[in-house]
């Protein structure tokens, strides 16, 4: 497994940060997400910690070093995330919980697989061409959805109006797509909804394909951020080259079926409090317990 890979998150002109990015691999799978924690809800950066939190625990769970089943995997993992929030917040006695999108997705036997739930987008592109990218779900991609089959949408709604998320009182709708198999050049782009609100798709496709990827990353990033002027909001974006000539991530075959590497941190930190050694273990064991509990709902062992 040979990839190349760039990531870039900022704040724009938001007080902070509520965006969250991060890999893990073995070295015969890989998992790339995004979070975008919900504003208007509390903590919206500790409910985007906790479902990367979430995803990476589980991968590093069931990846010996391969998932046997990519797609139930995802959806497990990002329901896990879920109760996990739904937890955090009746433990702490908050009146809203956290919430955030996600977008995720694996690599394996040269195959993705992605699953999402919110505006958090994936975009694939091969040779200039936008092969696929996620639908949101929001009201107003519901809407425009609707009037492609002649049904009348009505007033226009807000784009940032989502009817599903992690951490809502009801289950949330987790989307899947493919499997699709890459070849080589092909693009991976996972984002928030502060990049792809302010670019236009064919945009995207044209910024993400004729530059490297770092060169890519931060001016999709920058015009973003320019375009949404002083109230711009978090931006971030992770992009995958599957078998970059020059790939900046090494080949993978040198670990052994036990071995496991992440970017997505461990801990968790807010501006109201720093969880201490106990409390971060503590976090980890809900988190498996939480994907142990998902698994068993859904019948599995």
């Amino acid at each position: 497994m040979r990839f190349g890979l760039y990531q870039l998150s900022r704040k724009g002109g938001r007080a902070k940060n509520e965006d969250r990015m991060g890999y893990c691999y073995t070295r015969a799978s890989g998992l790339f997400a995004v979070a975008d924690g919900m504003g208007g809800h509390p903590e919206g950066e500790v409910a985007a910690q906790m479902a990367l939190q979430t995803l990476a625990a589980s991968f590093q769970r069931d990846a010996r070093p391969a998932l046997a089943q990519p797609v139930a995997h995802l959806e497990d993992a990002l329901l896990a995330a879920h109760h996990q929030l739904l937890r955090y917040a009746t433990e702490r006695a908050l009146i809203d919980t956290p919430r955030t999108t996600a977008v995720a997705c694996v690599i394996q036997n040269q195959t993705v697989h992605w699953a999402y739930c919110g505006d958090s987008r994936l975009y694939l592109v091969r040779h200039g061409r936008l092969l696929v990218h996620t639908r949101d779900h929001s009201y107003s991609q519901l809407q425009e959805s609707l009037s492609r089959l002649a049904v009348p949408g009505g007033q226009p709604v807000n784009r940032s109006v989502l009817f599903t998320c992690l951490g809502s009182p009801g289950r949330p709708i987790i989307d899947i797509g493919g499997p699709i198999t890459l070849q080589t050049g092909d693009r991976l782009l996972l984002c928030s909804d502060g990049l792809w609100a302010t670019l236009k798709d064919e945009e995207i496709v044209s910024g993400l394909s004729q530059r490297t990827l770092a060169e890519a990353v931060p001016a999709l990033v920058d015009e973003a951020l320019r375009r949404g002027g002083a109230r711009a909001d978090n931006t971030t974006a992770l992009a995958i080259e599957w078998e970059a000539q020059h790939a900046a991530t090494p080949a993978r075959d040198d670990l052994d079926d036990d071995s496991f590497a992440s970017t997505i941190q461990a801990s968790l930190e807010t501006d109201s409090v720093a969880l201490d050694e106990a409390d971060i273990e503590r976090s980890i064991r809900e988190i498996n317990e939480a994907i142990a509990r998902s698994h068993t709902r859904r019948g599995r062992t």
